[in-house]
Formats: C-alpha cells, sequence, structure tokens
C-alpha cells in the first residue's frame, strides 16, 4: 500500500501517484512517500521514479537488516529498529523501518506495524505544518517518536531485572535460571539495536550531510542524547542480569554444600553404628554383657545410642552442623 503526501503552496494533500515533476531540482514541493509492505510495484516506484540505488532498495525490501545510514548522491539512506508492538513470542523484538531523505522528499518503507510512522501519518491528515518544514524535520518527528516508545519496553526491563534480583537474593525459588536467560537474550537484542542506532543518529546530529540543515541537527542531538542513555542503560543491564545468574548460582551451590554436608554427618555418624552391629551380628561366639540374652540388645543399643550422641557433641561443638 502506498500513501503519498503532497505539501505545496501552503497546503497538504494525498495523491495517487508520484509526478516526476515534483523531484525536479526547481521544484517547490515537498513529498512524503509511505510504503506499507512493497512489493513489485512499489519497487518499481522506488528504482524508476526515484532512481534509488539498487542495493539500497534490495536492502529495503528485505525483511531484517541492522541498523544503519549510508550517503548516496543524491540522498540519505538510514534504517532504523521500532518496538514491534505484536510480538507474540513476548519479551523484547523490533521491527526495521528504511528511510530515504532527499532535498525535497522522505520515503519511508515498512511493514505496516510502527506506530510512529502511523500517528504522523494521521497528524499530517490534520496540520500543514508537520511538511512545512521540510522532510528532515518529519525524519526527526518521526525517529524522535520511535526512541520515546523505547521507554515503556526498558521500564519494563528494568522491572524484570528488579523482580528477578530480589528473588535471587532472597533465594525464594529455584528455577531462575529460563528466566534469567531470557531476560539476557532480550537485553542482548536491545543492545544490538540501540548501539548502531546509537551511531547512525549521531552521525545525523554532526552536520555530516547536506540534507541535514542545522536547525535539524540541534534536534538530532536531542534524540542522540537518547540513545547514548538507553545504550548505558544496556549494558548496565546486561552487567545486572550476569550478576544476578552468578547470584542465583551461587544460592543453588550453598544449598547443595548443606543437603551434602547433613548427609555427610549422617553416613560418618552410622559408620562406626555398622561396625558394631556387624560385629555382634556374627555367628561365632562373642564376649556376652552382663545379664540375659535379651539384655545384651539393650546393651548393644545404648553403645550404639551413646556412639551417636558423642559424634553429635563433637560436630556440634566444632561448628560442623
Amino acid at each position: 500500500m502506498i500513501t503519498i503526501f503532497v505539501h505545496r503552496n501552503g497546503d497538504t494533500t494525498t495523491a495517487a501517484q508520484v509526478d516526476p515533476a515534483w523531484l525536479e531540482p526547481s521544484s517547490s514541493v515537498t513529498l512524503w512517500v509511505d510504503l506499507v509492505a512493497p512489493g513489485e510495484q512499489e519497487a518499481r516506484l522506488l528504482s524508476d521514479v526515484f532512481h534509488f540505488h539498487p542495493l539500497s532498495v534490495e536492502d529495503a525490501l528485505s525483511e531484517i537488516h541492522h541498523p544503519k545510514i549510508e550517503p548516496y548522491p543524491n540522498y540519505l539512506y538510514l534504517i532504523l529498529h521500532g518496538i514491534d508492538v505484536d510480538n507474540r513470542r513476548g519479551g523484547f523484538a523490533t521491527r526495521d523501518v528504511d528511510f530515504f531523505l532527499g532535498r525535497n522528499y522522505l520515503v519511508t518503507v515498512h511493514d505496516g506495524h510502527s506506530r510512529s510512522i502511523a500517528r504522523w501519518k494521521e497528524v499530517c491528515e490534520h496540520h500543514e505544518h508537520v511538511l512545512a518544514e521540510g522532510p528532515a524535520a518529519l525524519l526527526h518527528r518521526i525517529v524522535d517518536t520511535m526512541v520515546d516508545n523505547y521507554r515503556p519496553e526498558i521500564d519494563a526491563l528494568e522491572e524484570q531485572l528488579d523482580e528477578l534480583e530480589e528473588i535471587a537474593i532472597l533465594g525464594r525459588r529455584q528455577n531462575l535460571v529460563r528466566q534469567i536467560l531470557l531476560l539476557k537474550r532480550d537485553l542482548a537484542s536491545l543492545r544490538r539495536v540501540v548501539l548502531p542506532q546509537r551511531d547512525a543518529v549521531g552521525r545525523l546530529a554532526r552536520r555530516e550531510f547536506p540534507q541535514i540543515n542545522d536547525e535539524i541537527t540541534y534536534r538530532f542531538r536531542d534524540v542522540y542524547d537518547h540513545f547514548v542513555r538507553m545504550s548505558e542503560e544496556a549494558m548496565l543491564f546486561q552487567d545486572r542480569v550476569t550478576s544476578i545468574l552468578e547470584a542465583h548460582l551461587t544460592t543453588i551451590s550453598n544449598r547443595l554444600n548443606v543437603v551434602m554436608k547433613v548427609l555427610t554427618v549422617i553416613s560418618t555418624i552410622f559408620l562406626p553404628l555398622t561396625v558394631l552391629t556387624g560385629m555382634w551380628g556374627m555367628n561365632i561366639p562373642l564376649p556376652m554383657f552382663p545379664g540375659s540374652h535379651t539384655a545384651q540388645f539393650w546393651w548393644v543399643a545404648a553403645m550404639m545410642a551413646t556412639i551417636a550422641a558423642g559424634m553429635l557433641a563433637v560436630f556440634w561443638r566444632k561448628r560442623w552442623m
């Protein structure tokens, strides 16, 4: 699906197709073309009308690409990732959005799940000022909204970290490894997406490209600061989740050591008792304790109880229990 917004003579309207005259250097038209799940026809629009480089067109039509920025002779190609709100797997996931920024146009390519683009398309239908500032300003508005959408997801990840950290410290549960590893995978995905986006937006904030003027550069500096904070949080979260995993494994190891210590004490106590019962259980004449045959049992039982009590007293005094 193609949506085309055209701003000319102070008015913003929609169009059914792109007029090649709008792309002429002398044109005063500001154009925004949004492609949702582009097919063969939309691919021809990118290559035949806008004359984008085949490599950038190929990247835009592919499903997943890492964030990056590439300058071309007449336009700027940018890939950023937005939060995936329809993620069925659960956890953290993103979808890529492709931008082609020219002198007087902005072309966006995505799969139709971008909340940021949907919001600004709705705004463009009712407010002319959005496109009046130019395509670079529109790019900033979309990117800034995409960055803002990261905050609730990062806060949710931090809440999971706090909860797992408390459980691991208090030792309430023993089956935390799966949850910790899933969270660690989400944090790795966050870091893998945020770091290259920080670098790409940082180039937009350094006035490297003719499509970005000084005013828009200042705006992108604010977006860059958001990405810097998110990248620092991603690295901090990864360190925390590693510490949580180590603390949890240490707690399990300590519990196992306590169990093994108790079992070792029991085995040590029963060792002399086993020797004693083995000796008096042999079918050979043995020295008899005073009393009848029935009294012999109570003599042996008393000896076993005395040995066990003495060993427990020694273990307790040495704090082995």
